[in-house]
């Protein structure tokens, strides 16, 4: 556990959270700066800053909270659901503790999640090509 981290804080009980849904290697709570209601944020009990360190039982224990939790808000408050994990600070990523946010949504509910650039095919098989490479 991380002394100064609130997510680490939260997986021990030590600080207060309005929780979710639990197991063993992952914790759901509200997310205390919705962007709608309900919004949820799952992360796993153990400290890990960056998603390339999430071990496999607690990235697949973080994703059927997320699965069941998504299951349940669409069928009481709001019929869609986003997945969003910013992975770093320049991705957004305000607490430094792997976390991925569970958001209800709805149409005309306000929140907006951009995706602005528009590549063609070449430069898709570019980067296609870049990460394949990488991966090995």
């Amino acid at each position: 556990m991380e002394t100064d981290c609130v997510f680490c804080a939260i997986a021990a009980g030590e600080a207060p959270a309005h929780v979710v849904a639990e197991a063993d290697h992952a914790i759901a709570f509200l997310d205390l700066n919705p962007a709608a209601d309900g919004h949820t944020l799952v992360v796993p009990r153990r400290h890990v800053s960056e998603l390339s360190h999430v071990r496999a039982e607690e990235g697949a224990e973080m994703f059927a909270l997320a699965a069941r939790i998504s299951g349940a808000m669409r069928g009481t408050l709001a019929p869609a659901v986003n997945l969003h994990l910013a992975d770093g600070a320049e991705a957004g990523q305000d607490v430094l503790h792997t976390h991925l946010h569970v958001i209800p949504r709805s149409f005309g509910d306000g929140v907006v999640l951009r995706f602005p650039l528009d590549r063609d095919a070449a430069a898709l098989e570019a980067s296609a090509q870049r990460l394949r490479d990488l991966l090995g």
